[in-house]
Formats: C-alpha cells, structure tokens, sequence
C-alpha cells in the first residue's frame, strides 16, 4: 500500500451541503454522521460482494455491512432474484400474502422458541412490541435493562442506552418523560447479583427483562456463565418473562441465534437485519400462550401498514434459504478469527494496545488494555485513537463503523484476499497513529 493520500470526497461533501439543508445532520441515523471520530460520511454509490464503493468511486472492503444484515454481502445473485420476482406482480397489498406465512414458518423451524410470531417493519417496533405484550400478560409495568444494551428508540427503552446514544455521550434522550423512564430499571449487564437484587426489591413489579444475549451496541461484549444462568432463572422464579433481543445476534451468530449458543430460553424474542436481507423488518415471537395477548386474537394492539412488506419478506426468505443450505457459520468464524487474530498482531507490532472482542462474525477492536465485560469498561477505551484509526483505515480502503461503541461484521462475500487486505491496511493504520 506504501504512502496513503486523501481520499477525493469532492461528490460526497457537496451532497452533504445539500443534506444538510434538509435532513438534520446531513444523516437519517446519528452513527451515520461521523461525529464522534470526526470528518464525514461518504455517500455509498453501490456494493458488490464485500465491497462498497462511495459516489467518487473509491472503493472500501466493507465491515458495516448495513450495520448486520448483510451476511451474505452486497447483492446476493439469490436475494436480488427473489425482490425482482415480487416486483413483477407488485409491491405491498394491505392484505396478506404467501410469502409471509412462508417466512413465519420458516423463522418458527429455525427458533424452536417461537412458537408464534409478528413481523414489524423494524427492530424498534419489535422490541418496543414485545415489551407491550410482556406487559398485557403479565399485568406489570416494570422492565429491567442493561447498561450499555440498545433496544430501539421507544420512550422507554433509551434509558442507559448503546449504539449512537452512546457514541453522542447521551444514553439518556430529550423528549423523553421522566415518567416513562421510571418504569425502566437499568442495571449493569454481567452483574447477576444486580439482577438478584432489583427483584428481590421489585420483584412483583416488573414485567419482564430485556437483554441483548451478546451485546453489540457497546461494541461486541460476551455474557458469562452466571450471568446467563441468572438470565435464565432469576426472572422466572418472580413470574416475569424473559426477552432476548436478537435483531443483531439472530442469525448473524448461529442458525438458532444466540440463544441456542448460550442455552438461553427467553419467552419472548426479537429478530431484525438478517431475516430482511437488507430491507426494512423485524420480527417478534415467543411462547404461543404469551402471543395469545396479541390482537386480533388478544387485547394487546399492535399494527402496521407495511408489515410483512412483499419485498423485504422475499429477500428475508432468500437469505434464510442460503443460509440454511450452505450453513457458512463454520467458515465464518474462522475467518473472522483469523482477520481479528491478524489486527491483534498488527497493533502489538506497531506498540498499539488493544482488546478485541469477537463472537462468530462480528467483532470491536476496542482501544483499550483491559478486559471489556460491560458498559464501564468499555467507556474508559481511548475513543480518540479509535477515531484516528478509523480515518487512516478508510483513506487505506477499509469501511469500518465510526464509533469506538458498535461492531463490525464479516461477511460470507468477504474472501481471504480481502481479510488480507484489511491485515495489511491495518498494520500501516496502526503504525500512523
């Protein structure tokens, strides 16, 4: 690679002067907007495999992957097929359609758990759903989250938040009522003795706990055993349900989620990214006697106009079938720990100290010595020398997310060339900070 000149952003700063006159901050979603590493986002052009090439023409081995859901990469001959066979008919009907008993059975074989479900067109709406539901079943108005976990934006989910809300220094949003917020109980993730606590002091109050069973909007952070033992029974034995939010995790970690690698039997769970193949969705299901609250069937309300949208069910259903055939888990994981393995040795050799945290396919090189477990640990991580990472990774054609607090992802269209290239990008990257 050698010497490194700046990229020419020239098309994509002038369409960030018009973004700016109409969008605020130029961006549709905060991360976008590059504010915690500084400079500005590139305007994407198109994407081809594990690649993504920006409106100047410069091309990026991409690890954002539309922040998860393409694991298959950019344009899968499958997926895009399976969207022009839907536009050939029509686009959306507000009435049902095939596809979507289709998709529904098709995520019920691959989550036991879900043993009903609702698609949504987000993974806001299902966790906010799922909370609701939780709610109506059990007749109680608490919920306990995690620190650093990001749920979605409802009212009551951004209290303590990950993801951009972390990354602006604001976990707590405005417009948010402080009475909404009381009913949210934030404990530290990987604290099971927190967790004991909370319910033995509110116990018969709280409705359910949300979790996301490995974190990725704190960067990626793994549970411990305890932990996840007391997920698995502290709830329970107070009558409360359990809801793994798996619109990152599932189908990204393991074919079954995350819960199948941890041994986690949520009541409720939450899917996204993935199950649209790059289109708007989400996803949330459980037990059929806590669905049951559901309308029309039950008193719980919950709609959509464009749930189970004809296109992204299609693309959905053909990146589950390609994944299921071709089962890229295996081979995933080994590249994946191959390129982190590859970005350790390279931050050691130019004298750069990092952790690096990694379940399957998704990673956070965090810029820090110490063990990353929680949402304390990970904000003493030198966030200044990520950001200048970030910038001399993507001036060496290396697209990684612009916040030291998100993962990024690998995908099946990433070759070893590629995971080569982003090894050598990054001992370069390193050695000029």
């Amino acid at each position: 690679m050698g010497d490194v000149k700046e990229l020419d952003m020239t098309r994509s700063k002038a369409l960030m002067g018009r973004a700016v006159q109409s969008i605020p901050g130029g961006v549709n979603s905060p991360v976008r907007a590059l504010r915690s590493v500084g400079g500005e986002p590139f305007f994407a052009a198109h994407g081809d495999g594990g690649w993504v090439v920006d409106v100047d023409g410069n091309r990026y081995v991409d690890l954002i992957g539309s922040w998860g859901p393409l694991i298959l990469g950019h344009r899968h001959p499958e997926v895009v097929t399976a969207i022009q066979a839907v536009l050939e008919h029509g686009m959306s009907y507000g009435a049902p359609t095939e596809g979507e008993v289709d998709l529904a059975e098709a995520l019920k074989r691959a989550m036991p758990g879900m043993q009903s479900l609702r698609l949504v067109n987000s993974g806001t709406e299902a966790t906010m759903s799922a909370v609701r539901v939780a709610r109506g079943f059990t007749g109680r108005s608490k919920l306990v989250k995690f620190e650093g976990c990001y749920h979605g934006h409802a009212d009551f989910l951004l209290v303590k938040a990950g993801s951009g809300a972390l990354t602006f220094g604001a976990p707590d949003s405005a417009g948010v009522p402080p009475e909404f917020a009381a009913h949210t109980i934030t404990l530290p993730y990987n604290d099971p003795a927190a967790l004991a606590a909370a319910f033995a002091e509110a116990g018969d109050q709280i409705a359910a706990v949300i979790v996301e069973p490995y974190v990725g909007n704190m960067g990626v952070v793994t549970p411990t055993p305890a932990f996840v033992e007391a997920l698995n029974t502290v709830p329970r034995q107070h009558g409360a349900l359990l809801i793994c939010d798996e619109v990152m995790t599932g189908f990204r970690v393991a074919w079954h989620g995350a819960q199948s690698l941890l041994g986690l039997t949520p009541d409720l769970t939450c899917l996204g990214k993935i199950i649209g193949g790059g289109l708007p969705v989400g996803a949330y299901g459980g037990r059929a006697d806590v669905m049951a609250m559901v309308s029309p069937v039950g008193p719980v309300y919950q709609a959509g106009t464009l749930s189970g949208n004809p296109l992204s069910v299609a693309a959905g259903l053909a990146t589950l079938r390609v994944l299921e055939a071709t089962d890229p888990y295996a081979a995933l994981d080994r590249s994946a720990a191959r390129l982190c393995a590859g970005l350790k040795a390279a931050a050691d050799a130019a004298g750069v100290v990092v952790t690096i945290n990694r379940i399957g396919s998704m990673f956070t090189v965090f810029f820090t010595g110490e063990a990353v477990t929680d949402l304390e640990s990970a904000k003493r991580c030198d966030t200044k020398a990520f950001g200048r990472w970030f910038h001399q990774m993507r001036r060496r054609g290396v697209s990684l997310p612009p916040s030291q607090f998100e993962a990024a992802f690998l995908s099946a269209a990433h070759a070893d060339a590629d995971i080569d290239f982003v090894i050598a990008a990054a001992g370069e990257a390193f050695r000029a900070l």
